[in-house]
């Protein structure tokens, strides 16, 4: 965005940046940007929360007003409200089923988080949920048949097999996410925490991870071992390794 803030500048249109890695601005050096310390793909902080995203919005167009330069960057000051752990959230399930079967633990998680995901739904009236064009449980199915097999097609035809995997884990990921904060004010490291330490659905996308990066098919090899599991958590989890 950087970069394209330059562009668009040369045609003599003012812009204004919100940067979420301070050291990418410092290099590229947009004429004018705002530094924020939020979650990558959370430019504007935590979601529900307009007040503050209101405020963001602010402190960004603001630098359109200065006169100084001929770059800005400054930093917003505040902590996104859900940075700090919500101390009365509870997980809305604990899998208890053994981990070693990750597709029969799916689908009792998925029966056991439905009525939460349609409530959510239901108050939100929205969901993020909609990518791989799958219903949760064909979505469940096809995540766990890729544990044996990496698909030749996908039951999506205007998708490839990668394309479906990758959507289809982006689904999952939402839904899980989205019922499992119905109830409370969950930080997203209290919810990611719980997605990858404590879910079905979180060791299942990890092994889907170890499976891509030992397998010659090139577009599982791609989608699994680059874009199942955060770079973040699959840095938590390198440094957690015994040395």
């Amino acid at each position: 965005m950087s970069a394209l803030a330059h562009m668009i500048e040369s045609f003599g249109v003012a812009t204004v940046v919100i940067s979420l890695i301070r050291l990418h601005t410092e290099k590229i050096r947009p004429p004018r940007a705002l530094w924020v310390p939020f979650q990558l793909g959370r430019p504007l902080g935590s979601p529900g929360e307009p007040a503050f995203q209101a405020r963001v919005l602010r402190a960004a167009l603001a630098l359109l007003e200065r006169r100084d330069g001929p770059v800005l960057l400054e930093d917003f000051v505040e902590d996104e409200p859900r940075a700090v752990d919500d101390p009365d959230w509870n997980a809305p399930f604990e899998s208890a089923v053994t981990a070693g079967i990750e597709g029969a633990a799916l689908a009792e998680e998925l029966r056991q988080l439905r009525p939460l995901y349609d409530q959510a739904v239901a108050a939100r009236g929205r969901s993020t949920v909609g990518l791989s064009g799958l219903d949760l449980s064909q979505a469940v199915d096809f995540l766990a048949s890729c544990l044996s097999a990496f698909p030749a097609s996908s039951p999506v035809p205007a998708l490839t097999p990668g394309q479906t995997l990758r959507f289809v884990a982006d689904d999952l990921k939402a839904a899980w996410t989205e019922a499992a904060s119905l109830n409370g004010r969950p930080s997203s490291s209290q919810l990611a925490d719980w997605l990858w330490q404590r879910t079905a659905l979180g060791r299942t996308l990890l092994r889907l991870r170890e499976l891509a990066l030992a397998s010659d098919n090139a577009p599982f090899k791609a989608v699994g071992g680059n874009l199942l599991v955060p770079g973040a958590r699959v840095a938590m989890i390198e440094a957690a390794k015994p040395s």
